[in-house]
């Protein structure tokens, strides 16, 4: 304990040494530190928060009536604590919502064991039926020929066998100090340009293949050969077993131990349909599908070993779904209000939808579970002890996130600014910025702070390449003192909402959290449950989050932005 304390008073001398150096020092209420430490952590209420939103309120697929039924429960739950009203901002696009009433799958020869799998979600639905199942091990378009007149009523496998290499590294880790040492020393990540995906045909997949191994000389090539041409015959499989009259497809899920990565169903790609790619499989729209079921690893391999051997394999499956009508996104939006600043606001989020096989644990019931119970620390603070904020707080909570940031773009887009496209010319690259269009709401905004990177302790915060925001930081992380939280990136962090204030030039920041079992056992797979959660890191996390909030809505100024880019850099 006492070396802690020394290293912690050394980090204090040095902070404020580097304060000097910018000119400023950032004021903190250490009165105010307290205050949130002692509700946070020894008042929390963040795992009964957990418990609802796992247990009782969850999954909620975007657009589903379950997600519906969630916000109902936020919106009561907030007006307990007195932060009222909640407000439903729709948006668009518009989405059918999905429900799975029933599933189950058995294979019933050459001998019996119910399949570890669970539906894609936007699958259509499949009364009971038992069939031989198939499985097309065609690896260019030319080999499915010989699959032609042998689907229709089958069930269909389109994955080829997993590889499940054995694990001797653990699930989960927290990010170890040399890690957090090149964060902290890392420059900023320079822009990675996209590229629209090359339409897939019987001409293209070599030279597709060829293309992805020349990025990467020292790969497995064999290995990178075999992804990169699943990952091409997979649309081209599934238009062929559609087009045969098979039932169902199968198709075996990342993950091992009958832990199963699960997501939307794919949509037979047609040729001829340029808008095809930026289509979604809950767009009213979308073409019509096989009913999809993803597998375990472990029971799909063996379906395809048995199938290999020669054995005929049959399998009875029944699915049960539900659709609703075609309606708007909508986020959940809450707000403390302000005193002196009112009119300016500074933001907190997450998202609150989440995928079906799990109950979204922390991905991303912990970012949601995170903001309302800093709101619920503010609005103590605020009530019972008179501590204020300056500036209105609103939170977020996002809908439809996975599927492209929708719900916080459409919001900044319509609140704050939006790129304008339309200016474009033939001649305009695709590095220029377009022209920036603004609302008068642009310059109120002062931070928008996002917690979605999973339910491990944050260990400090991604700058967004905002290097004037670095002294702001590293006064309130000390003045948390917390030394397991002193790490200032100046990189960037991608995939969640953070990214639609940051694009229109808002500043917009992600925590540094560690991973534990993140990206190994619960991102988007059906074990992401409330018992991947560990109740100190979450403690930690939601008071941090709401000091943060509360110093910017107090600060003298609002937050420093980044330095415009110019077109073409």
């Amino acid at each position: 304990m006492q070396r802690k304390n020394v290293r912690l008073r050394t980090t204090l001398v040095f902070v404020f040494c580097c304060q000097l150096a910018w000119g400023q020092i950032e004021r903190v209420d250490t009165a105010v530190v307290s205050r949130i430490k002692a509700e946070g952590i020894g008042n929390s209420q963040i795992m009964d928060l957990m418990s609802s939103l796992c247990d009782v309120y969850s999954p909620r697929l975007a657009w589903s009536p379950e997600y519906r039924r969630g916000a109902d429960w936020v919106v009561h739950k907030l007006g307990e604590w007195g932060i009222a009203p909640v407000v439903f901002d729709h948006c668009a696009p518009t989405g059918k919502g999905w429900t799975l009433k029933d599933f189950s799958a058995t294979v019933t020869k050459p001998v019996v064991y119910p399949l570890i799998a669970y539906p894609a979600a936007w699958s259509p639905g499949l009364n009971a039926r038992e069939a031989e199942v198939v499985y097309v091990d065609a690896d260019k378009p030319e080999g499915l020929t010989k699959y032609k007149g042998g689907l229709k009523g089958k069930f269909v496998l389109l994955s080829e066998q997993a590889e499940i290499p054995a694990r001797f590294e653990p699930l989960a880790t927290r990010l170890a100090d040399s890690v957090l040492l090149r964060l902290a020393n890392a420059d900023i990540q320079a822009g990675r340009r996209g590229g629209r995906r090359p339409r897939l045909n019987a001409q293209n997949i070599d030279s597709a293949i060829t293309a992805t191994i020349a990025v990467f000389p020292d790969a497995d090539t064999a290995g990178m050969r075999r992804r990169v041409m699943g990952l091409q015959m997979a649309p081209l499989k599934l238009r062929f077993a559609l087009e045969e009259g098979a039932l169902a497809v199968l198709t075996v899920g990342a993950g091992d131990g009958g832990n199963i990565l699960v997501q939307a169903v794919s949509l037979p790609r047609p040729d001829d349909d340029a808008s095809f790619q930026r289509m979604g499989a809950y767009d009213p729209k979308a073409p019509a599908t096989l009913p999809q079921v993803v597998v375990s690893s472990e029971h799909y391999n063996r379906m395809v070993r048995m199938i290999l051997k020669g054995e005929k394999v049959s399998l009875k499956m029944n699915l049960q779904v539900a659709f609703t009508r075609p309606d708007s996104a909508f986020n959940i939006v809450a707000e403390i209000p302000g005193t002196d600043l009112k009119d300016e606001i500074v933001m907190l989020g997450g998202h609150f939808d989440t995928w079906h096989s799990g109950t979204g644990a922390t991905d991303n019931n912990t970012g949601t579970a995170t903001c309302m119970e800093a709101m619920r620390i503010l609005r103590i603070l605020a009530e019972k002890h008179g501590m204020k904020p300056r500036r209105t707080i609103r939170m977020a909570l996002w809908d439809a996130e996975e599927h492209g940031l929708i719900g916080s773009r459409e919001y900044v887009s319509k609140t704050f600014a939006r790129r304008d496209t339309s200016t474009r010319s033939a001649e305009t690259t695709e590095r220029s910025d377009p022209t920036l269009i603004t609302t008068p709401s642009y310059e109120k905004l002062s931070v928008y702070f996002n917690h979605d990177n999973g339910a491990g302790r944050i260990r400090g915060i991604y700058l967004q390449g905002n290097e004037a925001t670095r002294p702001i930081f590293r006064a309130w992380l000390t003045a948390f003192g917390d030394p397991t939280a002193q790490t200032i990136s100046l990189r960037n962090t991608g995939g969640t909402d953070h990214q639609s204030f940051d694009a229109v030039g808002l500043p917009g920041f992600q925590f540094i959290q560690d991973p534990l079992d993140y990206g190994t056992r619960t991102h988007h797979f059906s074990m992401d449950v409330f018992e991947r959660v560990v109740e100190d890191d979450m403690k930690q996390a939601a008071s941090l989050m709401a000091l943060f909030v509360y110093n910017a809505a107090t600060r003298d100024g609002k937050f420093p932005r980044k330095a415009p880019v110019p077109p073409g850099r």
